[in-house]
């Protein structure tokens, strides 16, 4: 039986130039580039995360990632 996910990655750059990833499951089908970097764009404004390379300062990339498990072998009990 094959099972598929969803993932919604959001990445930012922090004050020294490293990447911050933040990763959040199940993300709704509704939502548009626009409402994910609107919310980004919060996330900086606000100040909400700081990351031990600083506060974080840009957008770097949005991406949904799809995933499919299909479990070909399930063990007798």
């Amino acid at each position: 039986m094959a099972e598929t996910t969803q993932t919604l990655r959001l990445v930012f750059k922090n004050q020294a130039g490293s990447n911050y990833t933040i990763s959040l499951d199940e993300p709704k089908d509704t939502l548009t580039g626009a409402d994910i970097e609107a919310a980004m764009d919060t996330i900086i404004a606000r100040n909400i995360l700081t990351t031990s390379g600083g506060d974080l300062v840009a957008k770097y990339d949005i991406k949904i990632i799809d995933r499919t498990v299909n479990d070909l072998f399930d063990p007798a009990p």
